[in-house]
């Protein structure tokens, strides 16, 4: 997942301890004989910022116990990682067991760097969170394993709502919209900041439609941006978008959204949970004003369309321990490694059950509702060239934003997408 933990908001003081969690630990079964794998190391490759160092000395523990062989924790960093990845995995010594982003995971299953899990998904992963499995899957096939996950929230000022008469956070989109609207009726702060080019949290909008951004043509894929579902996502986009300033042709990152929210004269902004600690960054008084709700759905009993952002873990096909990084998945994948890791980074674990990890952090707490609705950008190799910038989904949200229809939007940036699908085909 290339960003930031929730975690880095422990500036805002939100992070407290609770008991470790019960459950499968990983120790039972699958010993190889007394001696275990004495004298074999397994090589982990994790991200930056991914694994605290007590998830990792207590992992490490609990696998030498089990295995009598050693672990070694390799820290590798976002920038540049897909290439290292990609040459490693065409060595002969590639990492035993790997990070790898949610979202990349399908293309290098398609080019066979990545070991068939489908034993331990029987084993372990009965109940790991359908919507976090997804991107493990290639071809009907279990290539990976869900570990971790993040989405969206809404982060909102306090002190605004209140001076708005606003008692209750929303529980409907509706609701949501009306609250913001008394915001700007009754105060002088900007309802919402929401960039014209938030493009996560369009995506987020098309899954609660139950939109795809892609289609299947004959052997290819192509722009699936003109579907009404796609289109209706995007009204409602506009439709909130048209109560902020924002500008129209940006992202959240410019001007950075939280740093605007740090201002004190905006009333809500959709994001990461880790952005209040760059609000914070920016004006140490904003941090007793911030608080987080789920995106309201369409409906009370079902929370918006999100986009899950977060890595799954994987074995190398060329790996010559493949039975002990398994060994290793069991461990770190159990109950109680799962939820310890939860509760240290305050992420989304892969089972709903684990949530209760989750208690006391209050934007994991906000965060985790929508997960079991959430889903990611095409799970297929050819989407990665889609990503580039200029982004063409970008360049369709601002057309619409700008007064296109949705459908002449579409039209406008079909053939550049099509194009860059057919980049990586």
């Amino acid at each position: 997942m290339k960003r930031k933990l929730i975690s880095a908001i422990g500036v805002a003081g939100m992070m407290i301890s609770l008991a470790a969690c019960g459950g499968d630990n990983g120790d039972g079964g699958d010993k190889a004989g007394a001696d275990g794998y004495a004298g074999e190391t397994l090589t982990v490759w994790v991200m930056d910022g991914s694994s605290p160092d007590q998830w990792q000395k207590d992992v490490q523990a609990a696998f030498e116990k089990k295995t009598k062989a050693k672990v070694k924790f390799e820290i590798q960093q976002w920038n540049g990682i897909q290439q290292k990845l990609t040459t490693a995995l065409s060595e002969e010594n590639p990492p035993d067991v790997f990070e790898i982003g949610n979202t990349q995971t399908p293309a290098y299953a398609k080019t066979g760097g990545l070991a068939d899990l489908a034993d331990l998904k029987t084993g372990i992963g009965a109940d790991w969170a359908e919507s976090l499995n997804e991107s493990s899957i290639f071809d009907g096939k279990q290539y990976a394993a869900p570990w971790y996950f993040a989405n969206r929230v809404v982060l909102y000022n306090k002190k605004v709502w209140a001076d708005a008469g606003i008692k209750d956070t929303p529980k409907t989109r509706d609701e949501f919209y009306a609250d913001l609207k008394q915001i700007g009726a009754k105060t002088d702060a900007e309802p919402i900041y929401l960039p014209g080019q938030n493009w996560y949290h369009f995506v987020g909008l098309t899954i609660g439609e139950g939109a795809e951004l892609v289609k299947k043509d004959g052997d290819k894929y192509v722009s699936n941006l003109a579907d009404p579902k796609v289109a209706a996502a995007m009204e409602t986009y506009k439709k909130f978008q048209a109560l902020s300033k924002a500008p129209k042709d940006k992202d959240e990152a410019t001007p950075q959204q939280a740093e605007v929210f740090a201002k004190g004269n905006v009333g809500a902004f959709i994001g990461m949970g880790w952005e209040a600690g760059t609000a914070i960054a920016a004006n140490k008084k904003i941090e007793k004003d911030i608080g987080y709700f789920t995106i309201p759905g369409a409906t009370a009993d079902k929370p918006e369309g999100v986009f899950l952002g977060g890595s799954n873990l994987a074995v190398a096909a060329g790996s010559k321990k493949q039975e002990l990084a398994k060994e290793f998945l069991k461990i770190a994948l159990s109950d109680q490694y799962e939820g310890e890791l939860a509760r240290q980074n305050g992420v989304i674990p892969n089972k709903e059950s684990l949530q209760t990890n989750l208690k006391g952090n209050a934007v994991a707490e906000a965060a985790a509702p929508a997960a079991a609705g959430g889903g990611t950008t095409p799970l297929i190799p050819e989407w990665a060239a889609v990503e580039n910038a200029p982004n063409p989904v970008k360049t369709y949200m601002t057309a619409v934003l700008n007064g296109k229809s949705p459908a002449e939007a579409a039209a406008q940036v079909e053939d550049e997408f099509n194009k860059r699908l057919a980049q990586q085909q």
